[in-house]
């Protein structure tokens, strides 16, 4: 990190470190000499409608995990595939009918813990407003047994930390956040903009805490995943979203090098306006995306309802249809568990919707077999178009 890239317009202060080097502090938010000109405000607008829409069709659906589920899932992959991931979602949703058989990839067990991170925080909003104790928390279920499990999970760093290529010196690091201290008071600072505010619409505060906690670093592993994270939980306890269908990861993937450098260039020279802009657009772009996939899912089951009942099905069948749309990989013995019958009466289930060409079985095994329903996994798995 160089001292000539920050200018004068640095959102921060650039501080030597205990080892010598130079780390960033950035100031608390709100910032100082930032205003919504024309274009952001007209991108303001179109984010709130696109999003008020999304939020619209999850507040009318009977189920509303039949979204939630499937969406949680790109999310996940979309997240730690920025991290560098290469977990697909058919390996996921096949991890996720057998995860109490088998330890799966390390890849795969982190995009699992993503899940479980979300559903923990979406679980805690009930109980304490998102704070730096709600965020240790998550950051806890996120690394547990998997990569970075040593590092310290849902505790903040007690050492100096980095954004580099490994093995690089720290003088030639891309960004060194703030030291020890000096984190602790930024996150102080962090945490009473996340209760207090300002007067700015709440995309913008988003796009603003988005970029401070990344700013901050506070954990030696996972902090991108955490932020990320943060902003579907930020958008249900604000009351933004009815159900958490909106991810801003699959937009991040899609502009990795450019996301990665307006968080850069905001530290280096205040690029507030630009940074905005860019949030603004990925709000809008996932919201129209996710309404898309939503409208093709809803479509999709009520195909399938509609055949199965011109045929006489049992609404055992019917509810087994359902539970496909949340976890679109079943077992015989997960079935038997969902409908509440025999593993025998359960496989006759499943033999009926084999049939029906709506799930295939997938390991070729005579037992512990387990069905796709594949339709289901392309619609969330197809890249935005």
């Amino acid at each position: 990190m160089r001292k000539e890239d920050f200018t004068a317009a640095a959102t921060g202060q650039l501080v030597p470190s205990l080892e010598g080097h130079l780390a960033f502090v950035p100031d608390p938010l709100p910032p100082r000499a930032y205003a919504m000109d024309p274009h952001s405000i007209h991108l303001l607008a179109e984010a709130s409608g696109a999003l008020g829409k999304l939020s619209g069709i999850g507040s009318m659906l009977p189920n509303p995990h039949l979204l939630i589920n499937p969406f949680q899932r790109r999310e996940a992959l979309m997240s730690s595939r920025i991290e560098g991931t290469t977990t697909g979602m058919e390996q996921l949703v096949l991890f996720e009918a057998q995860v109490s058989d088998s330890a799966g990839d390390a890849d795969t067990r982190e995009v699992f813990n993503y899940i479980a991170a979300m559903n923990y925080g979406l679980q805690r909003l009930g109980e304490i407003p998102v704070s730096l104790r709600f965020i240790r928390e998550v950051h806890e279920v996120l690394l547990q047994g998997v990569r970075g499990h040593d590092k310290r999970p849902g505790e903040f760093r007690h050492v100096q930390n980095r954004i580099a290529r490994s093995r690089s010196r720290m003088e030639d690091s891309r960004y060194v956040p703030p030291p020890v201290n000096e984190m602790k008071q930024a996150l102080s600072d962090f945490e009473r903009y996340i209760h207090q505010g300002n007067d700015l619409p709440f995309l913008v505060r988003l796009a603003l805490i988005h970029y401070q906690f990344e700013a901050i670093h506070p954990f030696m592993d996972g902090n991108g995943r955490i932020g990320r994270l943060l902003i579907t939980l930020l958008l249900c306890e604000h009351g933004l979203l009815s159900q958490p269908l909106l991810y801003l990861s699959d937009y991040f993937v899609r502009h990795d090098d450019e996301y990665r450098d307006h968080l850069l260039r905001i530290s280096q020279a205040g690029t507030w306006s630009e940074w905005i802009e860019f949030f603004l657009t990925g709000v809008i772009e996932q919201a129209r995306d996710a309404v898309d996939r939503a409208d093709r899912l809803i479509s999709l089951r009520e195909a399938y309802r509609s055949d199965l009942q011109r045929e006489r099905a049992s609404a055992n069948l019917l509810r087994l249809i359902d539970h496909l749309f949340a976890y679109p990989a079943v077992t015989n013995s997960e079935a038997a568990r969902v409908l509440g019958m025999t593993y025998r009466g359960a496989s006759k289930q499943i033999q009926r919707l084999e049939e029906q060409g709506i799930v295939v079985e997938v390991t070729g095994n005579e037992r512990n077999r387990v069905y796709l329903a594949s339709d289901i996994v392309e619609i969330v798995n197809v890249p935005p178009g």
